[in-house]
């Protein structure tokens, strides 16, 4: 379990064993089930979440009292507040499991001191930052450029994974439309 985050640090930077085994020490894998949440607005995020086994969202409700799905979170990818955290601010956001998922949590102190002890783990934080941050603004591109029926079409084609695992309503919010419209750009009546 440990093992995928290490794989995954050393996609990007090289480990000596005696990292390995300091942030072995340092880390420990947490269950969270099916729609618990662990964040909710307004809570201060110590934490950041990456994502063993499972799926996770990142949501707010908006003023009609309406989910809005932001963000998804799978395998070997990272999910956190980032305002929050990095200002210790109350959290706008909700972060809750699609799934029954595994994650390792790193609270703030402690992966604070492993930068300290290890500083090549900056430049893998930083790259995972930046191909977040694109990501995100891909998304917000298409949702100003795209129709709804493109960008569920593009989604598919592009997360095929997500369209099994997730259920429609949050792909719905995900992308900016009901699910009703959903259902009828999945039946062709668009």
């Amino acid at each position: 379990m440990r093992t995928a985050l290490l794989q995954h640090i050393q996609k990007f930077i090289s480990l000596e064993p005696s990292e390995i085994d300091i942030i072995e020490s340092c880390i420990s894998l947490s269950k969270i089930k099916k729609k618990e949440h662990i964040l909710k607005e307004g809570q201060v995020c110590n934490t950041m979440y990456f994502i063993v086994n499972g799926c996770i969202r990142q949501y707010i409700i908006n003023s009609k009292g309406a989910e809005q799905t932001l963000q998804f979170g799978i395998e070997n990818w990272w999910i956190t507040d980032q305002l929050s955290y990095h200002n210790h601010i109350p959290s706008h956001f909700y972060i809750q499991a699609v799934e029954n998922t595994e994650v390792i949590a790193i609270e703030k102190p402690i992966l604070e001191s492993l930068l300290v002890e290890i500083p090549k783990l900056e430049r893998y934080f930083r790259i995972v930052s930046q191909k977040s941050f694109g990501a995100m603004q891909m998304r917000i591109k298409f949702l100003f450029t795209m129709s709804a029926e493109e960008r569920y079409h593009h989604f598919n084609n592009q997360f095929p994974e997500f369209v099994q695992r997730v259920p429609q309503y949050m792909i719905a919010s995900y992308l900016d439309f009901s699910a009703e419209f959903m259902s009828k750009i999945r039946a062709g009546k668009v």
